[in-house]
């Protein structure tokens, strides 16, 4: 098995597969060739099965047709009409205020929430079933009380969205292969 070791001063081991599907050690100065080796080899498993996740993820996205900048127009039209709703709604809910509303192809983001209160929302959403889009709506809107991901933050959005973890799941899921079909 081949792989890069990067040393620095770090405490302990640990293993990056990259999405290239190299592997990357991080270890701390002092461990020596041979015990990187040896943890490389326990860990031999779990390398093999992220490589593999890894390798199908990439089929995945291949195997995906991008939309047309027709189609992604379509898309932002009908995006700024339903999410703009669902912010009124939860925004209510939640006793909060907020700014523009922004739709938007993003690469990598759902959504964001300015200092300002600006809500910027991916198009994709669109893509996603209603209670994904609700789960993002409330994660921005909740962050104009906590602009954080502290337990306070999780906490206000638990009190709207009780199951938001399953919205959670399926963004980890799928998100990604919604995202490639994004115009390359």
């Amino acid at each position: 098995m081949n792989y890069h070791v990067i040393r620095s001063s770090r405490k302990t081991l640990a293993l990056v597969v990259k999405p290239d599907g190299t592997v990357l050690v991080r270890s701390p100065r002092r461990v020596s060739g041979e015990e990187i080796g040896a943890f490389v080899a326990k860990h031999l498993d779990w390398i093999e099965k992220k490589q593999q996740e890894l390798a199908q993820r990439q089929r995945q996205r291949a195997a995906v047709t991008p939309l047309t900048a027709q189609e992604l127009e379509a898309l932002a039209q009908e995006a700024m009409k339903d999410l703009d709703e669902r912010v009124r709604r939860f925004a209510e809910i939640l006793q909060v205020s907020y700014g523009r509303v922004t739709i938007r192809n993003q690469k990598t983001k759902w959504g964001s929430c300015s200092s300002k209160g600006n809500l910027n929302f991916n198009c994709l959403l669109m893509l996603a079933p209603a209670f994904v889009r609700d789960y993002v709506v409330v994660h921005e809107l909740c962050h104009r009380k906590e602009m954080n991901h502290s337990p306070r933050f999780w906490a206000e959005v638990e009190a709207v969205l009780p199951n938001y973890q399953v919205a959670r799941k399926w963004l980890r899921d799928n998100g990604e292969t919604l995202m490639s079909r994004s115009p390359r």
